[in-house]
């Protein structure tokens, strides 16, 4: 069986790799970020890939059985025909639930204490020893809405802190068996919630928030989930983070919110512009931190190993015919 590697190495899982029976590893040169043709030569024995976006021609691949990208986002994938040709694929859900997890802690914790202040005083040498910059997160709700692996660490180190954790989900929370998870995070069992909220409870949920952290992809149904409507909910003490997409909340509405002081403050990591023009009237509110989309990202120093990490195991799985981690539904592939 050859993999075919058109990722950047990390050495000590490739030994690994190369290191099972029957395997035969060929890694590509010049691993591509974009979608691009491979020579069919280089390609064409193939029956397991990694990458973070396959060859154009990947219907060179006759032998091709699993594709495994290197992002929790899987767009290019929909549509490519890898349901129609019984191809497997997974994503790389869970490389990154650990540090955006840690940027939210760290944003309620600059939040809470008006960091953000406290800077802006430095800079200008004001000594303001005010109590705004001096509460604490333990025994604040934080509303998790969904309960996917950034929402499952994130619960994790909140409860850790002596916070109270709420959750929004369609499904319930349930164990998690055939997610990445990195050992020691997260919560595999759905053990940790003090109360998850159906969706016909929405606005229970947001009023109890004194964290409100959106959790949740963007798909059709999810753009604009939050609007003038939900932000309103939210208690005047409040705060809103959004470490998963910006279009989740609908862009005016926030504006408006954070300008007329519906809530008090929010912590923004994914946004509605790439990059946000110097313009955007959110760069110069003062009850707002603005971060590039840095909570996670392939910048990160165990982005290589983690994702390598999962092929790994599936490269395993596969082989022993077990349930494969992250695995992509048909419906998913087909965009349906």
């Amino acid at each position: 069986m050859e993999l075919i590697i058109d990722l950047p190495v990390y050495a000590p899982v490739l030994k690994k790799l190369q290191a099972l029976d029957g395997i035969t590893v060929r890694v590509l040169a010049e691993p591509a970020d974009n979608a691009r043709e491979r020579p069919v030569s280089e390609i064409e024995n193939g029956a397991l890939l990694l990458c973070t976006i396959p060859p154009v021609n990947h219907t060179a691949m006759k032998k091709l059985e699993l594709v495994q990208i290197a992002s929790a986002g899987y767009t290019q994938l929909i549509g490519q025909g890898f349901a129609e040709r019984n191809v497997r694929c997974c994503n790389a859900l869970g490389v990154f639930d650990v540090p955006i997890a840690e940027w939210n802690i760290a944003m309620m914790i600059n939040l809470a204490r008006d960091f953000r202040g406290m800077l802006h005083n430095q800079q200008q040498k004001i000594w303001d020893r005010s109590a705004r910059f001096q509460d604490e997160i333990r025994g604040r709700v934080v509303g998790i809405w969904g309960y996917g692996g950034i929402g499952r660490e994130t619960a994790r180190l909140a409860k850790t802190l002596g916070m109270t954790v709420h959750v929004l989900s369609r499904s319930g929370v349930k164990p998690r068996k055939s997610a990445y998870c990195v050992p020691g995070t997260g919560d595999p069992e759905g053990l940790l919630p003090d109360r998850v909220f159906g969706m016909h409870e929405k606005e229970a949920f947001l009023r109890s928030a004194d964290f409100l952290i959106m959790a949740i992809p963007q798909t059709g149904a999810t753009v604009g989930i939050v609007g003038e409507e939900e932000l309103r909910s939210l208690k005047p003490t409040a705060f809103l983070l959004n470490p998963a997409r910006g279009p989740l909340v609908k862009e005016a509405a926030l504006i408006r919110a954070l300008k007329e002081h519906w809530f008090a403050g929010a912590a923004l990591d994914t946004h509605y512009h790439y990059p946000m023009p110097p313009e955007h009237p959110l760069w110069e509110m003062e009850n707002v931190i603005l971060t590039p989309h840095i909570s996670g990202s392939s910048a990160s120093p165990y982005f290589l190993e983690r994702v390598w990490d999962i092929f790994f195991e599936n490269v395993q799985r596969f082989r022993d015919r077990q349930p494969l981690l992250n695995e992509l539904s048909a419906a998913a592939l087909t965009g349906s």
